[in-house]
């Protein structure tokens, strides 16, 4: 297997990382002297559905398997932290890799936006969310579900949704927090909470909310969801993860990324 360190080393420094991960894409595809390797991958669970797509698609047009684990992204910060072997980490937020980097641990130059998240404040049962979100000063609910936003950037963003709302403190006895986007969408799903804010992309079928109901959260109510990618210091060399990079700023990784309610 030709070594990564021959086309793009650390100690090159950053001033090539495009170029590096334009190489590695183009060693991925055509380079039959490059042996199909393994990139793990540390994914905001708000993303787990087009991750797992995307995941198949770049294993079938590269060769390079993506490990993918799933979780929040305050707890994915503090396992690299202490030294978990992740490649590649996509993040629920911006300011989650900025700290990595500032901390040492992830490449600067390698770092990009993949999606800009959205909100929903969705229910299991049909016909319970009406369409501008209503139900929320209603009240006439027991429990409402969000990620812990100590955690989870769309945990942040329901908090700071509801304030913008005026509700926060009318309803702050009435919510119950889960670790992550998924876990705030299981309370849901399994109805230990009749509403709750989650991410689109986790109730998004074909272009449309699939089962229940739900309202999508207009932009202006919460800060941008940002939602950033960064190589982690340990993958500086490492085929799979440039290849993964560069995937993701691809066309057919975007069409998968549209298609699941994110914009960029």
């Amino acid at each position: 297997m030709r070594r990564a360190s021959g086309l793009c080393t650390f100690a090159e420094g950053f001033r090539g990382v495009k170029t590096c991960l334009m190489v590695w894409l183009w060693v991925a595809c055509f380079g039959a002297s490059v042996q199909a390797g393994e990139v793990s991958v540390a994914v905001a669970a708000n993303f787990t559905a087009p991750m797992r797509k995307i995941a198949e698609a770049f294993e079938r047009d590269t060769g390079h398997k993506a490990l993918l684990a799933f979780g929040s992204t305050g707890k994915f910060y503090a396992q690299i932290k202490n030294g978990a072997p992740f490649d590649v980490l996509l993040a629920a937020d911006a300011r989650t890799p900025a700290r990595l980097v500032a901390e040492g641990l992830g490449v600067k130059a390698s770092g990009f936006t993949y999606a800009i998240g959205r909100l929903v404040l969705w229910s299991a049962r049909t016909g319970f969310v009406d369409e501008q979100g209503a139900v929320l000063a209603a009240g006439k609910f027991e429990r409402l579900a969000l990620a812990d936003p100590r955690l989870a950037p769309y945990g942040e963003a329901a908090v700071q949704t509801l304030k913008a709302l005026g509700l926060y403190d009318r309803l702050a006895g009435k919510l119950v927090q889960g670790d992550s986007a998924a876990q705030a969408y299981q309370f849901v799903a399994t109805g230990n909470a009749a509403l709750g804010f989650v991410a689109l992309s986790q109730v998004l079928v074909d272009g449309r909310i699939g089962a229940g109901s739900g309202w999508i959260v207009p932009s202006h109510l919460h800060t941008p969801i940002r939602q950033d990618a960064l190589l982690l210091r340990r993958a500086t060399s490492q085929p799979a993860a440039l290849a993964l990079a560069a995937y993701l700023r691809g066309d057919k990784a975007r069409a998968i990324i549209r298609a699941h309610g994110y914009d960029f």
